[in-house]
């Protein structure tokens, strides 16, 4: 399996930036798909994920109504798209998928991106 981000860059405060993460050798089927990020120095945070088994989406409070997780399976492709961004947002945006339920699922095999960094300056 490989994930492949792209999309990320430098946007100033307010605005928008929108992800892709193209995956090989990944069905969507009863799996999990989403993003993390990541500033050097802290821990993985979650910011998306779809649970197709649940048939529901995910978000913390740090990014709901600003951050929408979307896919297309055909494509084998989802999609971050990210409004109103804050420098609190700067980070390395890291896409996943999981052979499981959810995407912080520790017990199913996970694969990780390399990483897009979105830079937001104030």
């Amino acid at each position: 399996v490989q994930l492949v981000e792209s999309g990320g860059g430098l946007v100033q405060a307010g605005g928008s930036l929108r992800l892709s993460c193209a995956a090989s050798g990944f069905t969507f089927a009863d799996h999990a798909i989403g993003w993390f990020r990541q500033v050097p120095g802290t821990e993985r945070e979650g910011v998306a994920c779809i649970s197709f088994s649940a048939g529901r989406t995910y978000y913390p409070d740090s990014v709901k109504g600003r951050f929408t997780i979307t896919s297309e399976s055909a494509k084998n492709t989802w999609y971050l798209q990210m409004n109103d961004l804050k420098p609190e947002d700067t980070a390395s945006n890291i896409c996943v998928a999981v052979e499981g339920p959810i995407c912080g699922a520790t017990d199913y095999q996970t694969y990780w991106g390399r990483g897009t960094q979105v830079t937001v300056s104030s």
